[in-house]
């Protein structure tokens, strides 16, 4: 009973974090609110007896990557006329995209039962062990891509700040 409650409070916490994320106009506030969505899924993870991404949760996501977050929105320093007519007209293709994402996800997540083979559970091999054996041996590449694609993205915003800076003297 204590654990559904536990549970369902910190669903509730990632969930509207979320949408709190994605619906702020200010840059900052959407930060915050991602905090308060990854503070939400790492309950989620203490709940599922994940302690390792538990604190993995905690420490490099809300501590580290949020931090850099920050760092970037405050040095890339957009102005808020250009923020809200650049998004202001975007919303029937942000509803198509994500529509079509839902149901791609959908058809993966319906297939994923057939096509995975059985795994030693956490309780088995420990939590860490059995973490870094999907990480590195499933999921390597597209661990690997999505790293590549966040450094990337930083560095493009580092440097359009900086031209825009450069613009402005």
């Amino acid at each position: 009973m204590l654990d559904a409650a536990f549970f369902y409070a910190f669903a509730l916490l990632a969930v509207t974090g979320a949408v709190l994320t994605v619906t702020r106009r200010n840059a900052v506030h959407s930060a915050i609110w991602l905090i308060v969505s990854l503070l939400g899924v790492a309950g989620l993870f203490l709940l599922a007896q994940a302690e390792f991404l538990f604190a993995v949760q905690i420490v490099l996501y809300v501590g580290g990557i949020m931090v850099l977050f920050l760092f970037v929105i405050m040095l890339v320093n957009l102005d808020r006329a250009m923020k809200e007519s650049q998004f202001s007209k975007q919303w029937p293709v942000a509803l198509a995209v994500a529509a079509l994402a839902g149901f791609g996800l959908t058809a993966v997540f319906r297939k994923a039962g057939a096509v995975l083979p059985p795994m030693a559970s956490p309780a088995e091999q420990g939590n860490t062990q059995w973490l870094a054996q999907v990480l590195f041996r499933q999921y390597l590449l597209p661990f690997e891509l999505a790293s590549v694609v966040l450094l990337v993205a930083m560095v493009g915003a580092v440097l359009m700040a900086r031209k825009k800076e450069g613009a402005r003297s």
